[in-house]
C-alpha cells in the first residue's frame, strides 16, 4: 500500500512538471509571430554574449525558436505520458538551465522575462530541474509510465508468461494486472483533460479579442469603452535618444526623473496615487526601468538625493555609468542636499526649483551662491533650478552663473491649467513666454522639466514645445511601459525641431 502511494505521489509530480512544459510550448506554437529574439537580447548574466549572438543570427534564431517550441512540447508530452522519460528528463534539465543562466533570480538580471518569483537565487525553474534530475535518474522505476508498461510488455515478448491462475497458484492476478496497465496509462486521459483545458482556453481568447476589438470603437459617451493595451517592445525602438554635453559630462538629450520613482505622482486631488505609485516601484521594477532606459539610449537621471541607494544598488550591480544628477533637495537645504548628493556619488547637482524659489524670495542670494561654489569646489558641475523665472532673474543679476539651468516649461492650453493657483498642484512654468524670452539669451544648458505639465499634456505636445523654444534636455518621468514610445516620440519631434536659441551643450 505505502509502495502504491508513493508511486502515485511520483507520478502526480511528473505529471505536473510535463503538463507545464506542453502548455509552455503549445501556447508559443499557436501564438502569430512568436519569437525568442528579445529574450535573447536582454539577457545580462554570464551568457549574454552567446545568447545575443543567437538573437543576431536569423538562421540561429529559427532554429532557437523551434527548438523552444518543439522541445517543450515534446518534452511535455513525454513526461505525462512517461514515455522515454529519462531522455525528457534530462533534455529539460537542460533547457531549465539554459533559462536559469539567461535570466537567474539575482536582482536586475531578470529584465525582459516574467518573474514568477525568486527565493535567494532559487526560482521554479532550478526546483524543476531538480525534480527532473531525481526522474533523469531513476528512469521507469518508482512511479507509474508508460515506460514500465513498455518494458513489461518487453519482458513478456522474451519469457512467454505462464497463464495467471489466481493468486493461489502463484501467477498475479487478470484484475491486477490490468489495474497496473491503467496505473501506467494515466498520461493518456491527462491528455485529453489537457486538449479540452486547451480548447476551452482558446474559445475564451477568441471570445475575449473578438470583444474588445468590437468596443474599441465606443466612446466614453455612448458606453463602457474597454481597450487592449500593449508594452511596447525594445524591438519597437527606432533608435537610440541622442546626447549632448554639460561641462564635458555627456548627456541624453531626454533626461529620466525621478519622481515616479520616488513617488511624487503629482495626480492633484487623487490622493492614493502616491502609494500606488511606491508600491508598483519596487526594488526590481526601478531597476528594470532603469536598464530599459539605458537600452533606449537614456544615460542619465535626474533625482532626489535621498533615493541615491537604489541608483547606486543599480550601478553597482549592473556595472552601469547611469549619470545621477542630484537636485539636493534635503529638508529645504541647499548645502545639506550639497552634502548627502556628493556622499551619494552624483556627478551633476543643482539647487533644486522650491530651495532657490524660496531663498530668492527670502534674499538668500549668498547662500545660493556659496552652494554653487561648494558644487565647484568638489569638481562637479552646478546649476540652478527654479519654477519661477523671476528666480532666475534675481541669480542672474546676482552675478551666479551656473554650469546649468534646470527650469519649467510648458504652455497653459490644457484645461485644468489655472495660473495662479500653484498651490493646487496644476501649474508649474507660471509664465512661459517670459520664460523663452529670457532662457534665449542664457549661455549654460537648459534642462527644461514639467514639459508635461505632470501629465496634463501629450509627449508629442510638450516634447515639440520644448525643444522647439529653446530646451538643450528635457527631464521626463516615466514608468517602465512609456519608455519606448517615449524615445520614439523624442527621435520623431527632434528631426522636426525649428528653434532660435542655439544649442547649448
Amino acid at each position: 500500500m505505502k509502495t502504491t502511494f508513493l508511486r502515485a505521489i511520483l507520478t502526480g509530480i511528473r505529471i505536473l512538471i510535463g503538463w507545464h512544459f506542453l502548455y509552455e510550448g503549445v501556447s508559443k506554437l499557436f501564438t502569430p509571430g512568436w519569437t525568442s529574439k528579445v529574450y535573447l537580447e536582454n539577457s545580462l548574466w554570464i551568457g549574454k554574449d552567446f545568447f545575443a549572438w543567437m538573437a543576431s543570427s536569423p538562421a540561429m534564431l529559427q532554429t532557437v525558436d523551434m527548438l523552444n517550441i518543439f522541445g517543450l512540447t515534446l518534452i511535455g508530452l513525454a513526461l505525462v505520458l512517461g514515455f522515454q522519460t529519462r531522455l525528457a528528463s534530462w533534455a529539460g534539465v537542460a533547457m531549465l538551465l539554459m533559462y536559469y543562466v539567461a535570466y537567474p533570480p539575482i536582482p536586475g538580471y531578470t529584465f525582459g522575462a516574467v518573474n514568477e518569483g525568486s527565493y535567494l537565487l532559487i526560482n521554479k525553474n532550478i526546483i524543476e530541474a531538480a525534480v527532473l534530475i531525481y526522474f533523469a535518474i531513476t528512469g521507469k522505476d518508482g512511479h507509474y509510465s508508460a515506460d514500465r508498461l513498455v518494458r513489461e510488455w518487453k519482458e513478456e515478448k522474451a519469457h512467454p508468461p505462464i497463464p495467471p491462475t489466481g493468486s493461489a497458484g502463484g501467477g498475479t492476478p487478470v484484475s491486477g494486472m490490468r489495474r497496473e496497465m491503467l496505473r501506467d496509462l494515466i498520461g493518456i486521459p491527462v491528455l485529453g483533460a489537457f486538449a479540452y483545458a486547451a480548447y476551452k482556453k482558446g474559445r475564451w481568447d477568441s471570445f475575449e479579442k473578438k470583444y474588445l476589438l468590437e468596443n474599441q470603437t465606443t466612446d466614453a459617451l455612448s458606453g463602457a469603452t474597454v481597450k487592449t493595451f500593449q508594452f511596447s517592445r525594445l524591438a519597437e525602438l527606432k533608435g537610440q535618444a541622442p546626447k549632448g554635453q554639460i561641462q564635458g559630462v555627456e548627456m541624453s538629450r531626454m533626461i529620466m526623473g525621478g519622481n515616479l520613482i520616488g513617488g511624487w505622482s503629482h495626480a492633484r486631488d487623487l490622493i492614493y496615487v502616491d502609494k500606488l505609485v511606491k508600491a508598483y516601484h519596487d526594488d526590481e521594477r526601478v531597476m528594470q526601468t532603469l536598464l530599459l532606459g539605458e537600452r533606449c539610449g537614456m544615460n542619465a537621471i535626474l533625482i532626489n538625493p535621498q533615493l541615491s541607494r537604489i541608483i547606486n544598488k543599480y550601478r553597482h550591480e549592473l556595472g552601469s555609468n547611469l549619470k545621477f544628477i542630484s537636485d539636493c533637495g534635503i529638508q529645504s537645504d541647499f548645502i545639506k542636499g550639497i552634502e548627502a548628493s556628493i556622499e551619494g556619488g552624483a556627478d551633476l547637482l543643482y539647487c533644486q526649483g522650491e530651495i532657490t524659489d524660496r531663498w530668492v524670495q527670502e534674499g538668500r542670494m549668498a547662500d545660493i551662491a556659496r552652494g554653487i561654489d561648494l558644487i565647484r569646489q568638489k569638481g562637479l558641475p552646478a546649476g540652478i533650478g527654479a519654477h519661477r523665472i523671476e528666480s532666475i532673474k534675481a541669480c542672474v543679476e546676482y552675478g551666479i552663473l551656473p554650469d546649468f539651468w534646470v527650469k519649467t516649461l510648458h504652455h497653459h492650453n490644457y484645461w485644468s491649467a489655472r495660473p495662479g493657483d500653484s498651490f493646487r498642484d496644476n501649474m508649474y512654468c507660471f509664465q512661459p513666454e517670459e520664460t523663452i524670452r529670457f532662457m534665449n539669451d542664457l549661455e549654460a544648458p537648459w534642462i527644461a522639466f514639467k514639459v508635461l505639465a505632470a501629465g496634463a499634456l501629450t509627449p508629442q505636445d510638450g516634447f515639440q514645445y520644448a525643444f522647439n523654444n529653446g530646451a538643450d534636455f528635457i527631464c521626463v518621468g516615466m514608468y517602465d511601459f512609456q519608455i519606448v514610445d517615449d524615445t520614439n516620440i523624442l527621435l520623431d519631434v527632434l528631426s522636426k525641431v525649428e528653434r532660435t536659441r542655439p544649442w547649448r551643450g
